[in-house]
Order: C-alpha cells, then sequence, then structure tokens
C-alpha cells in the first residue's frame, strides 16, 4: 500500500492566539510574549513546572508542541527512534543571547547567570520537547533568512524516503525581543482514504502558517 507523508495537525501560536488545525483554541491580549506563554500555560493547566525555567523561545516551542501532540498518542504509535524534530527560525537563539551578554558586559557587575547561558543555543528547544516527549530521533535546527516552506518539505521529504523517520514535527519557532511567530506541523505516513488533515507540500505549508486554511 502506497504511504506519503501527510500534514495530520498543525499549531499555530502567533499574534497573542492559539490555533490548532483550524479551529482558534485561545486568544489574550497581553502583549509581552513571556506572559502570553504563561498565560496560556495556566489556562490549560499544563504540569511540567520546568516550563518556568525556559526562556521565552523554548516555551514558544514547548507550548506548540503540547497542542499539536494531545491525544496523537504518537509515543504508543511510534518508537522515540522513530519520531524527528526539525525546526526552523531567523534569529536563532538571539533573544535570549541578548540577556546573557547584558550580564557579562560590566565588568564590575559581572554575573553570567547559567540558567540564561544554557538556552543560548536554538536547538535546546528541539531538546525540551524531547525529554517532554521521549522523542530520540533526528533533531536539527536551521537559521534561515526568512520561512522557507519548499527547503522545510525538502528536507524532511528526504527524512521519509531514506526511512529515517516515520513521523516528523517541523516548522518554524521564531522570537525576537516581542515578535514571535510558532508554526508547527505534525507529519506523518498516511495511506489512501487517510490522508491527513492537509496534504503535505510546500504551498499548503505556507498557507497555514500564513492561517490561509
Amino acid at each position: 500500500m502506497n504511504e506519503n507523508p501527510a500534514i495530520t495537525g498543525y499549531c499555530l501560536i502567533h499574534d497573542r492566539q492559539v490555533v490548532l488545525s483550524g479551529d482558534l483554541l485561545f486568544t489574550s491580549n497581553e502583549k509581552q510574549p513571556g506572559a502570553f506563554f504563561t498565560e496560556v500555560y495556566k489556562n490549560y493547566s499544563l504540569n511540567y513546572p520546568k516550563f518556568y525555567k525556559m526562556d521565552n523561545l523554548c516555551k514558544l516551542g514547548f507550548l506548540a508542541s503540547e497542542f499539536l501532540l494531545k491525544d496523537k498518542e504518537i509515543t504508543t504509535r511510534y518508537s522515540g527512534e522513530d519520531v524527528g524534530i526539525i525546526l526552523y527560525n531567523a534569529a536563532s537563539s538571539l533573544d535570549t543571547d541578548r540577556n546573557h551578554q547584558q550580564s557579562i558586559q560590566d565588568r564590575l557587575a559581572y554575573f553570567p547567570s547559567p540558567s540564561v547561558f544554557v538556552y543560548t543555543l536554538a536547538n535546546i528547544v528541539i531538546g525540551e520537547i524531547s525529554i517532554r516527549h521521549k522523542i530520540f530521533g533526528e533533531g536539527t535546527f536551521f537559521v534561515e533568512e526568512h520561512f522557507n516552506p519548499a527547503l522545510m518539505h525538502e528536507y524532511v521529504s528526504r527524512l521519509f524516503n531514506d526511512e529515517i523517520v516515520q513521523c516528523c514535527i517541523t516548522g518554524w519557532v521564531e522570537l525576537n525581543e516581542n515578535n514571535y511567530h510558532g508554526a508547527l506541523y505534525l507529519i506523518e505516513k498516511t495511506s489512501p482514504g487517510k490522508e491527513g488533515i492537509a496534504i503535505f507540500e510546500p504551498q499548503i505549508i505556507e498557507d497555514i502558517y500564513l492561517q490561509r486554511r
């Protein structure tokens, strides 16, 4: 039976909203990213105390993955090694890098924080999601100038074609000062008649990102 990768779910967190597979779940008047993320976390009573130690980039990726994977049972349907996480953004961990720089630039008040420094790598987002959901497969974080659905499609499709993954979380997790845009997609192989919610192709990826679906 021919099986092709398809989008079986997606989560968008942008402009003070949380959207899951086309349904608006949550909206807020809170303009500050950190405060908004905490508001979402508390509203849904998510039980993961480590959330409060994360930087804002990780909070964005963590929340998007929580909604994306809810009720999907990927840990029972796939082994941890068969699930990959491929993420992209433009600013890397720049927001946290600035905070770290502020703590070390004054030699008279030199006090670097290990809790900040640990998040000065963008791929820590992948680590946080992997730990939470027991994912051990391919994990890569690309830094690109802009959202590139063609590249996303090409890379993830290759992982499926080479049988490196059977399931993949991919998308854009961007945070820079007060600007943020999270768009995570769950990609799985589906058979005819069970195509998921959308075809996995660049135009659909972009349409979802721009909330045209």
